[in-house]
């Protein structure tokens, strides 16, 4: 497709962004960090510009993660539930720093709560899309036991994505974890039951079979790289893609 400000072209017309909970939290150890969700729309508003349609899915492990309350004694159903509702505070914060940037946003929750959010009808969702404006889906899959990496998956698949760029901490995927082990290799290209059998931790399992049996690519990069998001689109930059 050809861009909007003369820049380089990228191939991708529609994708899903799926970033942690944690990723909004910079250097603090909860919650969220205004600056670092304004440089994060900072890297959707670069896509942005280029005419790709983007949909988000942001987790809420920075707030509340449903597994951990669950392993502290409370009801898993229960944990998952608050869990979700992490997320959807999550999105209003992004919605609010993409639209200081005059980007139109829709924040999409699976669970229904009129007053901050749309509830999720597909048909209206793709047409956000269409009008260019930036969806964030919240409220996981709207079903406890599991996570917001279903999620987007499942998202992707529903609003016709051509991929899933996974915002990390590391620049791709790894054999083992880079930050412990400096002989660590990384992988350019690694397929869906490779990371299963491996155990390699891109996504949870439930996650990784919906994109295998639907054929949809996961591109493992770094968040933390400024321009990062933009550059893998329009190939540049290091990364790590999931495929068949």
């Amino acid at each position: 497709m050809t861009t909007k400000e003369g820049t380089a072209p990228t191939s991708y017309q529609r994708v899903m962004l799926k970033i942690s909970g944690e990723a909004l939290m910079g250097d603090q150890g909860y919650g969220l960090h205004p600056p670092t969700v304004a440089r994060i729309a900072d890297e959707v508003e670069s896509v942005h510009k280029l005419g790709v349609e983007v949909c988000m899915v942001i987790g809420g492990g920075n707030i509340f993660r449903g597994l951990q309350g669950s392993a502290q004694g409370m009801e898993r159903t229960t944990a998952d539930y608050m869990g979700m509702l992490a997320t959807v505070m999550n999105a209003l914060a992004m919605q609010s720093a993409l639209e200081a940037k005059g980007i139109h946003t829709r924040v999409i929750s699976a669970i229904r709560m009129d007053e901050v959010a749309e509830p999720y009808i597909r048909r209206r969702a793709v047409r956000h899309l269409e009008k260019k404006r930036v969806i964030i889906f919240a409220a996981g899959t709207g079903n406890p036991y599991f996570t917001t990496d279903t999620a987007a998956t499942l998202r992707a698949n529903e609003m016709n994505c051509e991929a899933i760029f996974k915002g990390t901490k590391v620049d791709g995927v790894y054999d083992k974890d880079p930050k412990k082990f400096p002989d660590a290799k990384r992988y350019e290209n690694v397929t869906y039951d490779e990371v299963l059998q491996k155990h390699l931790g891109v996504m949870d399992a439930s996650a990784i079979a919906l994109a295998r049996d639907n054929g949809l690519p996961i591109i493992v990069f770094s968040l933390d790289e400024p321009g990062g998001f933009r550059g893998i689109l329009e190939g540049r930059g290091t990364s790590t893609q999931v495929h068949g």
